[in-house]
């Protein structure tokens, strides 16, 4: 029999620690790993509050990165010295606790409590990382009913370890992706050096567009298409031929032509890529019109993808407030006023409007309250 219950906890551990694992493994936003973990980890143990705690590597102190609970935006402030506290120790010493009576154990930190408010009775301590490379502790606080149990604290001590792994791929991802986008604007910037009047602007239609996105509450994967389409918009200006892109006034007919096929041409060098798949339609329409009257396929309305609508209102504004060899750049609020007076024709007024608060926001250097 008991190797029957034995069998069975270690089967209830496993299957605990594959749900938290899983939760956790949703995302690669850190953020929302962190707080997932905390709140899966309290939720499983039944426990009231939980904390992740992070070491500073430069001072050895210990931090609050994640508190749950009615007090924890206060107990983020509050940084502990090595071996300060009952996270301090298991830092120090690497070793798991569970501690029955906090209030009785010498090691507890009363601080933590005192400037909080919160009453800590007893909890979990576990640490995150190898002894080589200690990441922080991991806390599961105030047992709701009962006590704490080696199976818990053997549970919170694997997830752990886990979740450091988890935090550790999440920063290479993000990093690789920064890497990425870097690689990605110094490839569109190189097609700028061969125009010296745009300077900037891939960079400039970047963040005016994101900044329309979140005002318009688009998604965190909207979002990202959204700004490589922006970033890359202008690729396909590669295959202009310098007479007519460095052209030092205003173009012809027949070298209008020919500027107007660089949608087209990005959208086809692009369409070799599987992974920008998603983001070609931003690329290709930027200068389809509200009205049908635009270019490369004479789209209207809803039927031209809202990334496409979002850069052309941001490539029309930074392209109307630019200098240019033949004509000097228009001011601030001339351009706003032809935004508007183009509203319903070239622009969706579902997309003027929210970027007019941006342009309100922006003279008082807030574009994205």
């Amino acid at each position: 029999m008991p190797d029957s219950i034995d069998s069975e906890n270690r089967l209830l551990h496993l299957e605990a620690l594959i749900d938290l694992t899983a939760l956790v493994n949703s995302s690669l936003d850190i953020q929302e790993i962190k707080k997932r973990a905390i709140d899966s980890a309290t939720l499983l143990t039944g426990a009231e509050a939980g904390s992740l705690l992070f070491l500073d590597p430069e001072t050895g102190e210990l931090y609050f990165d994640v508190a749950t609970g009615d007090k924890g935006q206060t107990i983020k402030t509050i940084r502990l010295k090595k071996g300060q506290g009952i996270a301090g120790w298991v830092a120090e010493n690497h070793l798991p606790m569970i501690i029955e009576n906090t209030s009785s154990d010498p090691r507890f930190c009363k601080t933590v409590d005192q400037t909080s408010g919160f009453a800590t009775h007893n909890m979990i301590c576990v640490p995150r990382g190898t002894k080589e490379r200690l990441i922080g502790v991991l806390q599961i606080i105030n047992k709701k009913d009962g006590h704490f149990t080696a199976r818990e604290s053997a549970l919170m001590t694997t997830f752990a370890h886990q979740l450091a792994i988890t935090i550790d791929n999440a920063k290479l991802h993000e990093e690789l992706k920064e890497t990425f986008y870097e690689t990605i604007h110094a490839f569109a910037e190189t097609i700028e050096l061969r125009d010296p009047y745009t300077g900037g602007h891939t960079r400039r239609v970047m963040e005016l567009s994101i900044a329309i996105a979140i005002r318009m509450g688009l998604t965190q994967p909207e979002r990202e298409k959204l700004r490589l389409s922006a970033i890359l918009h202008d690729i396909g200006k590669i295959g202009v031929p310098d007479p007519v892109l460095l052209k030092p006034g205003r173009l012809d007919s027949e070298e209008m032509k020919d500027m107007m096929k660089h949608s087209q041409i990005g959208a086809d060098m692009l369409a070799r890529i599987k992974k920008l798949k998603e983001i070609i339609p931003g690329i290709k329409h930027h200068h389809e019109r509200f009205d049908g009257r635009g270019y490369p396929s004479g789209l209207k309305g809803a039927e031209i993808p809202i990334i496409a609508r979002i850069i052309s209102v941001a490539d029309a504004f930074d392209a109307m407030t630019t200098d240019r060899p033949y004509r000097k750049g228009l001011d601030f609020e001339t351009a706003v006023e032809e935004l508007k007076k183009n509203s319903g024709t070239q622009f969706d007024p579902d997309i003027i409007k929210p970027f007019l608060v941006i342009c309100k926001n922006l003279l008082t250097s807030n574009p994205l309250a």
